[in-house]
């Protein structure tokens, strides 16, 4: 399975946007809509496109709020549409440390904050930081199923699992984290973080980041029967790695894919680091298999 980069990456962020990073993107109304990272202005925002390439003026959903004591600074969002509302997930991090937020819209552009982080640190290996939110709804189960990160602030450490039934109270899995780095892996020895899990019929499978250490990243990806337990890695990894002399050439973070049954291809969104500025672009895999 080989993934291809897109020529014209980067497709979002530039000297004059700045940065932006952490891409999670939502299918709605015959368009897609990219909901990520920007740096700049510690806050999240939003973009549309109706091909994937081109993208519209970002704007801003949800801005920094100094007051909460624990929001200074805003990024690493997911965003699930249900019940005719945005639930947005989302990364508050200040004073050293992170939390996870939890707000909702009407109209996925304006969005409410509700009340006090929804996840905090807690356990011995969450260290000061929970951050990095992916999050589905189980119609059969009818729970919200999160997968998130914890650990260092700058980089977590591992991967962690919760249910809720309201989206706002949530229950850690008992054996958490339920996905660490394997250190036998030279491409992430150092640890893993911030996922995408996907249901497929045969199983959810994981696109995460592997590290090789604190600064050199990598795509990679791995399947789960259940969502939690029995990971497999792929054999292909990891799928996407830094180009030397491009805009990825240190690092690639933060994977998010869909299939493509038009083009019946994969499109897997990243955020590539190039020193310290970081931009997103994608890479293509023809075919609809998984592997």
């Amino acid at each position: 399975m080989s993934w291809v980069k897109y020529a014209g990456n980067p497709v979002l962020g530039s000297e004059t946007l700045g940065v932006c990073f952490d891409v999670f993107l939502l299918k709605s109304d015959g368009e897609l809509r990219m909901y990520f990272s920007w740096r700049d202005k510690k806050s999240l925002a939003v973009s549309v496109s109706v091909d994937g390439v081109h993208w519209s003026t970002p704007r801003i959903v949800l801005e920094p709020l100094l007051s909460s004591g624990w929001e200074d600074d805003l990024n690493r969002n997911c965003v699930v549409f249900r019940d005719h509302t945005y639930h947005m997930w989302y990364t508050g991090q200040a004073r050293g440390g992170s939390c996870i937020g939890y707000a909702t819209s009407t109209d996925g552009f304006h969005f409410v904050r509700h009340g006090d982080p929804a996840l905090i640190p807690e356990r011995f290996w969450e260290k000061r930081s929970v951050m990095n939110p992916h999050v589905l709804y189980d119609e059969t189960l009818g729970q919200y199923r999160m997968w998130y990160c914890g650990g260092e602030t700058y980089e977590p450490d591992a991967i962690g699992y919760a249910v809720s039934s309201d989206g706002i109270r949530w229950v850690k899995h008992p054996a958490n984290p339920v996905f660490t780095a394997d250190i036998g892996l030279w491409y992430e020895k150092d640890r893993v973080g911030a996922c995408q899990v996907i249901a497929l019929d045969n199983g959810y499978w994981m696109f995460y980041i592997g590290y090789e250490d604190i600064d050199t990243a990598r795509i990679c990806l791995a399947r789960s029967p259940d969502g939690v337990t029995r990971w497999e890695r792929s054999i292909n990894n990891p799928l996407v790695s830094p180009t030397p002399g491009e805009w990825d050439e240190d690092a690639c973070y933060k994977p998010f894919a869909f299939y493509d049954e038009g083009a019946n291809e994969w499109r897997l969104y990243y955020n590539g680091r190039r020193r310290n500025r970081e931009y997103i672009g994608f890479a293509s895999n023809a075919g609809s298999v998984l592997k």
